[in-house]
């Protein structure tokens, strides 16, 4: 069975129905959880000489369709020059990736805790608690392996995942949320890298890559429908803070898993033009950030967390294009 990352609002049923449907998917989730699962140091051939990473393989650089491939700054870097800044950004990339499964790790921990006997959300939590543990271990292998060696996120940064986190168990679908901020993106990225051409992406990012898809589009199925099962029992101070929460929790992972940061555009030299050009306003990396979030966006509207004044925010935030919200 093959669940795509969110389901198309029009085809959910619901009332008694969407109860019936939320507990056969948890059902369906906890079963694939046990037969398509992944160990990265029994699934990945992690030594196969063909899974060997040289640095200057130019397999490492930036796909094709990527936003900064087409600036005239990256064509003006020599092979090496290209190579050696993607590898960088791949591995900043999977760092942030190491401390985003924490605090998902954290967060499903403290909501498992309020969890009574018997709960079948217990169970799929759980197995999603080892899944994003694997992940970690499956990106530091080859955050190692790539001999790069990048930062975690900034203090500032830790204490908002903290807070993130907490809401686990106090914040349920404020946390969830904050899931499908922080999966989103680099879904749509990771999905894009799978459909190059596969002599043109090193074989062990393309396997890494395709453990990942495939596990998290468990996560973001039963992350959305938790909120799809839940919000319309929400209180309406708490609809009203999610309003304005939500969008702030999808602007910031996007930045940090789309963009390159600032030590790796001074080190590597990035005009400002140069950024403007690849994820400015009116860029094709601007209209996938929209279409990422539009269903997020789309879930939101269903449940009343989007008015005129929060879709003031969302364009505000890049979210939504100009214009009529569609």
């Amino acid at each position: 069975m093959s669940l795509a990352p969110l389901a198309t609002p029009a085809a959910l049923p619901s009332g008694n129905t969407v109860r019936k449907t939320y507990a056969h998917l948890l059902e369906q989730l906890n079963t694939m959880s046990v037969h398509k699962a992944h160990d990265p140091f029994s699934d990945i051939a992690w030594d196969a000489p063909e899974n060997r990473i040289d640095p200057r393989d130019p397999r490492l650089q930036l796909p094709a369709t990527h936003p900064l491939a087409g600036t005239q700054w990256y064509a003006g870097l020599s092979e090496d020059e290209r190579t050696r800044f993607s590898v960088a950004w791949l591995a900043q990339t999977l760092k942030y990736g190491v401390g985003f499964e924490a605090v998902l790790n954290r967060g499903l921990l403290r909501y498992a805790q309020g969890l009574p006997n018997r709960s079948p959300e217990f169970r799929y939590v759980m197995h999603e608690v080892v899944e994003e543990g694997r992940h970690s271990l499956m990106f530091q292998e080859l955050i190692n392996r790539l001999g790069e060696d990048p930062q975690p996120v900034s203090r500032f940064h830790r204490f908002a995942d903290d807070r993130v986190a907490a809401c686990g168990r106090t914040f349920p679908e404020l946390f969830f949320f904050a899931v499908l901020g922080g999966e989103i993106f680099v879904d749509r990225q990771n999905r894009e890298l799978l459909r190059q051409p596969r002599q043109a992406v090193h074989p062990l990012v393309r396997r890494v890559v395709q453990i990942h898809v495939t596990e998290e589009a468990r996560h973001l199925c039963f992350a959305e429908q938790y909120l799809r099962e839940h919000l319309s029992r929400l209180s309406r101070s708490k609809k009203l803070a999610l309003s304005w929460i939500v969008p702030t929790l999808l602007t910031d992972p996007c930045r940090m898993m789309l963009v390159p940061t600032r030590a790796l555009t001074r080190a590597f030299g990035i005009p400002d033009q140069t950024l403007r050009e690849a994820f400015g306003p009116g860029t094709p990396h601007r209209d996938a950030v929209v279409a990422a979030a539009r269903p997020v966006r789309k879930l939101c509207e269903q449940h009343g967390l989007f008015g005129p004044a929060q879709a003031r925010l969302w364009r505000r935030l890049g979210l939504v294009h100009a214009g009529p919200v569609n």
